[in-house]
């Protein structure tokens, strides 16, 4: 670019950014697939009972966080700060389940943690973790745990996430004193509050509230809109990716191709504008990171698109957000810069790359509040930095749905207080407007990967319909003490987690339900070979004589046993176990007249993986089926009754 050899700047540019999106999406896609995307979708998932497969194992940590290394680098319009969420319920994980016996990383001392309640427990205070160490704001991390990704909130929760963010703030201050004394190159020169605004103090008038609903109003609009494209464009990228690795790779290249063009592209268009006479020794910024970029002007000036594209995300957020700045960014400038933001986070998010979508959202909010000052200058008489701010929080409430913990985080971020109310006016309805036409981004990738998500309400259909008339059959039922060779042919022919045990005659008066039982429990039961040669009670003390408790834990991603690790003689085959020892006596049982509505509501609250449905009369089966979270599913009760739910 000094020498005037703008292709040849053309070429190195695009190929650099290009190598770097190939490397980061043939990781997701060879390595990872669950890594790709933000991961709060999935982390939200997992938190409301969904473990779907490897969605916090640590290949998928390694690859999100080199992932996201290399997406940054490669100039895309993603953020890192999604990535971060799904890295700290990762990390979580990993140390919830005692470690990795694949990668030979294993804590016996962390064994008190493998199970489902403590489980959840931490990848909660991991994605509270992730959110402080990506926007420096520990009492919004915690708020975001609660309003966004947990399903199940309890008091002790509390301050778990407020303990494990204060540990992150303090890692950070840390981390950042250090690195302030030239330890870490251009890394750490800021400080724990990013975008400091708090030196200005904003007063407002009756036309400057008027604006600002304005700009909620218009944040609605266009943050449902987003939400709109994006579910249109990952239709559309799901039917490529469906090809295989090597599509994905394609499509990642493509997109940074497209990136790199308006990137380097557009700056062309726009007019040089003279250096401030103030700032003759920082304009033009030439051969080192700064704002008021050269690009091609000529010397004493500086391209105002340039500097916005060719900046880092923090730099380009802190100039929109500047006060006092009018003349820096032109209409035409922050027009451009806009619609290429918000095309481009559009097209980039759903790329096989792990990306976010906070920081593309706050650059489209921040460029329209500005251009939106600017052309309100005359009504209201706010600085157009603070239109910035708070067109970007309206974007973020309209795009995401959070209101609480955004209006938080953007607080910690700004450190204004005296923003609170214009922030919480312009949040509230930006989600009011845009609820009226679709759902937030990442309800809408929940449902569009196909996450059977239980929502907080039951479906308005469900309180006409009964649990009796939703559980499918045949039921599979095993008796207290059943047959070595019963359980093991079950095991073998069904994929079901959980099993009614009852209790038959000689060991009870009439059949009765006993308990349930888990399909792990059955598998380590047996791979302990505490059997019997006749149909008798084995007791307790036997089977734990053999067995620790710990053998029950709750096993890691890939490490639990298969029906496969088996090796039964026939001897063993015919013999019997006693599956009291093992079998859950006190059940959660709904009866088969109760209210489906109340049968959801009672599912979801109390965290269930399962619900026995019994029978109302002594003269049928104990057990009349079993309601799991794909009984609750609309798609389920609209292919049993089509006319309940409407499409």
């Amino acid at each position: 670019m000094l020498k005037d050899r703008y292709m040849m700047a053309f070429v190195v540019y695009i190929g650099c950014n290009t190598t770097l999106a190939a490397a980061a999406a043939a990781l997701c896609a060879y390595i990872a697939p669950a890594a790709a995307g933000s991961g709060i979708p999935e982390v939200k998932a997992y938190l409301n009972g969904i473990d779907a497969h490897s969605i916090l194992a640590p290949s998928t940590l390694l690859v999100k966080i080199f992932g996201s290394v290399l997406g940054v680098s490669a100039g895309f319009v993603l953020g890192k700060e999604g990535p971060m969420v799904h890295t700290g319920a990762c990390v979580a994980s990993f140390l919830g389940q005692g470690g990795s016996r694949k990668y030979g990383l294993t804590w016996n001392w962390i064994r008190y943690f493998k199970n489902d309640l403590d489980r959840r427990d931490l990848i909660t205070c991991g994605a509270a973790a992730g959110v402080a160490a990506a926007f420096r704001a520990p009492v919004g991390g915690v708020l975001f745990a609660l309003e966004e990704v947990t399903s199940w909130w309890r008091s002790v929760l509390l301050w778990r996430t407020f303990s494990t963010t204060a540990v992150v703030v303090m890692v950070l201050r840390g981390l950042i004193s250090y690195c302030r004394g030239g330890h870490c190159g251009l890394f750490g020169k800021g400080g724990l509050i990013m975008f400091d605004l708090s030196s200005r103090q904003a007063a407002y008038t009756a036309k400057d509230l008027a604006a600002v609903m304005l700009l909620g109003i218009l944040g609605g609009l266009l943050g449902a809109l987003f939400n709109f494209f994006v579910d249109r464009i990952l239709r559309v990228y799901s039917l490529l990716n469906e090809k295989g690795a090597r599509s994905k790779i394609i499509l990642t290249a493509t997109i940074s191709v497209i990136t790199s063009c308006c990137t380097f592209g557009l700056p062309w268009l726009t007019s040089c504008t003279p250096c401030p006479p103030e700032l003759a020794g920082k304009c033009p910024t030439i051969g080192r990171s700064g704002n008021f970029k050269n690009f091609q002007c000529p010397a004493g000036h500086y391209n105002a698109l340039a500097s916005l594209f060719f900046n880092t995300n923090d730099d380009a957020i802190r100039n929109l957000f500047s006060a006092g700045t009018d003349r820096e960014f032109g209409a035409a400038t922050l027009l451009t810069f806009f619609v290429t933001v918000y095309a481009l986070g559009v097209l980039t998010y759903g790329v096989a790359v792990p990306s976010g979508l906070f920081i593309p959202v706050i650059l489209a909010g921040a460029s329209f509040g500005r251009l939106t000052g600017a052309l309100l200058g005359s009504i209201s008489g706010l600085d157009t930095g603070l239109f910035a701010l708070l067109d970007a929080a309206s974007f973020l409430g309209g795009t995401m749905r959070m209101t609480v913990s955004v209006c938080v985080i953007l607080l910690e971020l700004t450190n204004d207080l005296h923003l609170l109310p214009l922030i919480m006016l312009v949040l509230l309805i930006a989600k009011t407007v845009a609820d009226c036409f679709n759902r937030g981004v990442y309800e809408q990738m929940v449902r569009m990967k196909g996450l059977p998500y239980l929502e907080v309400h039951a479906e308005p259909c469900m309180r006409s319909l009964v649990a009796g008339d939703v559980v499918s059959g045949p039921l599979i039922t095993l008796s207290s003490v059943e047959r070595v060779g019963t359980v093991v042919e079950t095991l073998r022919q069904t994929g079901h987690n959980g099993f009614p045990v009852i209790e038959e005659p000689p060991l009870a008066a009439a059949p009765e339900l006993c308990g349930l039982v888990l399909r792990s429990h059955l598998l380590v039961l047996l791979q302990g070979r505490t059997f019997t040669r006749g149909r008798a009670k084995a007791g307790a003390a036997e089977v734990f004589r053999k067995l620790a408790p710990f053998d029950f834990a709750k096993a890691g991603s890939g490490k639990g046993l298969k029906v496969e690790d088996l090796d039964l003689s026939e001897e063993e085959m015919d013999m019997f176990v006693d599956l009291h020892p093992i079998t859950n006596r006190s059940p959660y049982t709904v009866v088969e007249n109760m209210s489906l509505a109340k049968a959801a509501v009672l599912f979801r609250g109390l965290a269930l993986r399962h619900m026995c449905v019994v029978s109302m009369t002594q003269r049928r089966p104990p057990v009349v089926g079993i309601l799991t979270r794909h009984d609750f599913m609309p798609q389920y009760i609209r292919g049993l009754y089509p006319n309940t739910i409407p499409r």
